[in-house]
Parts: structure tokens; sequence; C-alpha cells
């Protein structure tokens, strides 16, 4: 890394240091009891330029490396302690990409600017109740008629889904009755759809980020929000997934050092059997075990974060691998910090409110988002030839 970009970094996530610890970090417990955090918050990251962090000029952006972007991330998660927050507040960074890369330029400038302004919310769309990970035999429906899709079926689990105005959505389009990946389409739809239908879902966490179950009966959009050629959803949601991996990695990095910075403290400041915890040495163990997964994934994360900046995030099946490998990594070293740090912390880790009870929860989401350690494994071996 030059030393250009170092400044660059150390200067961005010194602002948004302050920024997590100043309008979020003092809010997060609060907003998870109600289920929701202000919108006027998408506004608060969209002047500080987090929201358009990454994406082009043109459209209100401003370019920005891998490197950039990731420790950014870190950074919110280290200083938050909330998943939830950061999945709907930068829930865009999964809707917006098809947009940008498949949409009409017409389209783009319909939906980004506004996103990037932090005046709309954009959210993805793939998982159904009946399809998980299985994304290929998905059964939302879009018929075209005329001018219009119609769109019909169900998505379940989507982020951002109750607030969510662009909903970038997979359907099933083609023959009647059309089977496997070479039938599915990407399609941009509306919020306020007629048809379009939201329920919200209760969570083991993630609670002040909105998750909706949504129903589309006869849901009609523009043919122009087609995104890309028809019958060419399945590659476009494969490379999508491969930059929410690498996010989702670097936030549970910042999860992990979150609970390692909670426990590191609570055993310098609780005193038994005549010292502090950290004098123990069970306790130092214990946090010399979480440091070592910490720098493992630190350093995992900048190697690959290194080659998505050369390019390879979405041809290179050796990076393809990698991104997978390490978000198995990442939030397998995110579980086991969360739950050294609640052991620590004895019965206060057991209590709401602490950033390490709430990792806790979150954590199995983590794992099971954007591609369950299951399927992650398999696809690293099968891009590895294994």
């Amino acid at each position: 890394m030059n030393s250009e970009l170092q400044q660059d970094i150390d200067a961005l996530t010194g602002t948004v240091r302050r920024f997590t610890l100043e309008r979020i970090a003092p809010h997060v417990s609060r907003w998870d009891e109600a289920g929701e955090f202000p919108r006027q918050l998408y506004n608060e990251a969209a002047d500080l330029g987090l929201l358009g962090l990454g994406y082009p000029e043109a459209l209100g952006g401003t370019p920005a490396p891998y490197a950039l972007r990731n420790a950014v991330s870190v950074t919110m998660a280290r200083h938050s302690g909330s998943g939830g927050l950061l999945a709907s507040l930068f829930s865009l960074n999964i809707g917006l990409p098809p947009v940008l890369r498949h949409g009409s330029p017409e389209v783009q400038q319909e939906v980004a600017p506004q996103v990037l302004r932090g005046e709309r919310i954009a959210a993805l769309a793939i998982t159904e109740p009946a399809g998980g990970s299985d994304v290929a035999s998905l059964r939302t429906t879009a018929r075209r008629e005329g001018e219009e899709w119609v769109i019909n079926g169900e998505k379940v689990f989507i982020t951002s889904g109750m607030r969510a105005d662009w909903i970038t959505m997979a359907v099933r389009t083609g023959e009647a009755g059309s089977k496997g990946a070479g039938g599915i389409s990407m399609v941009l739809v509306p919020g306020d759809s007629p048809g379009l239908s939201r329920t919200a879902l209760d969570k083991m966490g993630w609670w002040c980020s909105d998750t909706a179950h949504l129903r589309m009966d006869n849901v009609r959009v523009p043919a122009r929000y087609l995104l890309g050629e028809e019958g060419a959803g399945f590659r476009i949601i494969m490379t999508n997934f491969n930059g929410e991996r690498l996010g989702m990695s670097a936030m549970a990095l910042g999860f992990a050092q979150a609970c390692f910075d909670e426990a590191l403290d609570w055993a310098r400041q609780r005193h038994a059997f005549g010292s502090a915890l950290v004098e123990k040495q069970v306790i130092r163990h214990k946090l010399v075990d979480m440091r070592m997964r910490i720098e493992s994934t630190q350093a995992w994360l900048d190697a690959v974060t290194a080659l998505a900046d050369e390019g390879k995030l979405e041809s290179d099946p050796q990076c393809v691998a990698q991104v997978c490998m390490l978000k198995n990594h990442a939030t397998q070293a995110m579980q086991f910090c969360a739950d050294q740090a609640v052991q620590i912390l004895g019965g206060m880790g057991f209590m709401r409110g602490t950033k390490s009870e709430r990792i806790y929860r979150e954590v199995k989401v983590m794992m099971i988002g954007g591609g369950a350690e299951e399927i992650m494994k398999d696809l690293a071996a099968r891009q590895l030839a294994l």
C-alpha cells in the first residue's frame, strides 16, 4: 500500500470513528429495542460521503479502492458493535451494484444519485422461502406484457425490506415452467409498486435492521427496469456476492475487535480474588487467543483486498476461492471472540447493552448471510479444482 493511500485511510477512518462514537454508539441499544434507527442517519452518512464511497462521481459518488472501503467497514463495526445497523445503513452496497453494472444510463441516473444522497434506500431481494442458498431454484416469476414486467412470488430475509424505495430483485423469466440458472433475470422494483406487500420479521439479532418478507401479487414494473439481458441474472447474482462477502469479512473483523476491546477493558477494571482479571493467566490466554484470530483475519483481509483492487474479484477463480475462505475464517474469528468476550465479562456479558452480548447474538447471521459456511467451502473447492 502506498503512503498516499495509507494517509487517506488514516484520515477517513479517523472521521468515521468520531462519527460512529458520537452519532451511533450511544444510541445503538435504544435503536435495537425500538427495532429501527432514524432514517435521518442515511442523510448524515451521505453527508460524510460514506454512502457514495466507491461509486462514480457522475452519479454523486466518490471512487475509492476496496482498501479504503474495507477500512471504513472495519472501523464502523468496531466502534458501533451493531451489525444490524450497518446491514441496513449500507444495504445499497448489495442493491446498487447490479444497477450500475447492468442498468441503462437513464435508470442509473434515476436511481443512484438519490440513494447516494441518503434520500432513498436500496435493497437486494434474492432469497425465497423455499430456496435459501439454492438460487437456481427460485420461483418468483416475471412475465412480459407489452412494455411491462408482471411479477408474482415471494422473497424472504430481505435486509432493508420494509423501508426500501428500490429493490433489485431476482426473478424467473422466459418460457413458463423454465428451470435452472438460465431462466433467471434481474429486475428493479420500485418500493411503492401496487401489489407489493411487506411483513417485518422477528430475529435473533440485527434488531434495528428492518428485515422483511416480500410478496408480489401482479406487480407491474416498466420493461426498462430489466438489468442486463434477460436470462443473465444468475451470473449477475454470483458476481454481486463476491463484493458482499468481502464486505462481510471486513465487518466480521471489526466486530471481533469490538469484542476484544470490551473484554480487555473489563479485564483491566474488574477485580476478583485480590487482583484485576487481566492479571489472571487464564484470562490473558483468552485475550491472546482472541488476538491471534484477529491478527490472522486482518492479514488475510489485507491480502484479498489487494487482489480485489487488482481487478481480480470478479474473474479470477483463485480470488473467488480466497473470498469464500476468508468469509468463513473472519466469521469464525468473530464467533470465537464473541464467545470469549462474553465469558470474560461473566454475568455482564449476558446483559443486554454490552457490545459482546449483541455481537454474540448476531454472529450466526454473519455465518449464514451472503453464503452459508457450507456453501462457501463447496464453492471454494470448485474454484480451486479440488
